[in-house]
């Protein structure tokens, strides 16, 4: 029987699985035994449209379906956390699988923090993540770096440090460092990220520290919970997986990768922040580039973090209607409802049309309100300060006192108004 604490090699017995899936094609048995055994509903993951640069997110409650969602897409940016609360009620009545990378999990939390996602009804299979790269960008990269057309690419890897495209004729890698020097590779959140192995999730599974016979052929498994270690458990028993103890040699492996990857997050963050300066320098930069907004609202609606029924940024005594670019208020206000808590996901950036770098801004201020109180969003369900003022109880005593102190006593429920 697995426990939380875990440490596992995991492979699939199941057939069809294991001739479309990469590292043993663990994570898909584990979820066709949770549609098979009922402990979900359906289950949520990503799966190839039209090409390798075009990710769809799929609901799928025949496991049948699931063997042809096997396999990664890193030029897939998608964040599904918002999907199951617009779209699902927020799983309160549904039994959710989703697979998640690590924004995916902090998402998670901070929508269930929000009341706005039931994490007790949601199974998270979480896969470690060095990022991934923009669909557009990646198309210019491998047109540009490898000289290759990017119709031929067939399948895409990012392995031991390489961008790896194997397309009609043959195969090629490129160091992750070197694209990323001439301006292509991961998005910058990626760069930025520290949430490499996403352990908020019930299993958190890649192939680091896979070695010896099993290395390709195994997924490596860590249990963080009791409902993880019994949707393993289960899997086992029913025959469709099967598991043995992670090398230990594998584990200090897996740790090194982890360390190198968090460092490299610490240069990226200290890279962009440093380049957007301090103080006043910092503000001209964020004023000047957000002078090319155009109101769509694309950064609203996906931001996880971002759940208001009524948008303040919508309020005409704070945001004149139909003015273009709108007044920096619109953007003051996004900063000061979101930057104690973004999980740095980069969807405001990734959709943005007007190509303005909002998940940087956002990050930015982030790190510093982390610094000052300690905060670190995703993580746990530990919320932050603001969070406590409840959004609809605030509202209606707004329109009964008129005030415009929003959180004016908030932490003193006694007190008149």
């Amino acid at each position: 029987m697995a426990k939380k604490g875990d440490m596992l090699y995991a492979w699939t017995n199941d057939a069809e699985i294991k001739k479309k899936a990469e590292l043993g094609g663990a994570v898909t048995a584990l979820w066709k035994f949770a549609l098979e055994s009922k402990a979900v509903d359906a289950v949520l993951v990503i799966t190839k449209g039209t090409d390798l640069y075009d990710a769809q997110p799929v609901l799928i409650t025949d496991p049948k379906e699931l063997a042809k969602t096997a396999g990664s897409l890193h030029c897939g940016t998608l964040l599904l956390p918002k999907l199951v609360k617009k779209y699902m009620d927020g799983a309160e009545n549904m039994k959710i699988g989703v697979t998640v990378k690590g924004c995916d999990a902090m998402a998670f939390y901070e929508l269930a923090k929000r009341k706005q996602i039931n994490l007790d009804n949601v199974v998270m299979i979480g896969v470690n993540c060095g990022g991934s790269v923009s669909p557009v960008l990646a198309r210019r990269m491998i047109t540009e770096k490898y000289g290759v057309d990017p119709d031929k690419v067939h399948k895409e890897e990012i392995d031991k440090g390489q961008f790896i495209i194997e397309y009609e004729g043959g195969h090629k890698g490129i160091s992750v460092d070197e694209l990323e020097e001439a301006g292509y590779g991961r998005r910058s959140n990626c760069r930025r990220c520290k949430m490499k192995i996403p352990r908020q999730a019930d299993l958190a599974c890649g192939n680091w520290g896979v070695i010896g016979e099993k290395a390709g052929k195994a997924t490596f498994v860590e249990v963080c919970s009791e409902k993880g270690a019994n949707l393993v458990s289960g899997a086992v028993k029913n025959g469709i997986l099967a598991t043995e103890a992670a090398n230990p040699k594998g584990l200090e492996i897996r740790g090194k990768v982890e360390g190198a990857m968090l460092k490299l997050g610490d240069k990226w963050r200290k890279h962009d922040f440093e380049a957007l300066g301090e103080g006043k320098d910092r503000l001209k930069k964020i004023m000047t580039e957000t002078s090319r907004c155009i109101k769509c609202y694309s950064c609203i609606s996906a931001c996880p973090i971002c759940y208001c029924v009524d948008c303040t940024t919508k309020n005409p005594a704070y945001v004149k209607p139909g003015e273009l670019p709108p007044n920096f208020m619109f953007h003051l206000i996004r900063f000061a409802h979101i930057a104690d808590s973004c999980v740095n996901c980069g969807q405001c950036q990734e959709l943005c049309p007007a190509e303005i770098p909002n998940a940087l801004f956002m990050h930015a201020q982030q790190v510093e309100l982390e610094k000052m109180f300690g905060h670190t969003p995703g993580v746990d369900m530990e919320l932050p300060i603001l969070a406590y003022a409840e959004e609809q109880v605030e509202r209606k005593r707004l329109h009964n006192t008129g005030s415009d102190m929003i959180y004016l006593n908030v932490f003193n429920p006694m007190s008149q108004h």
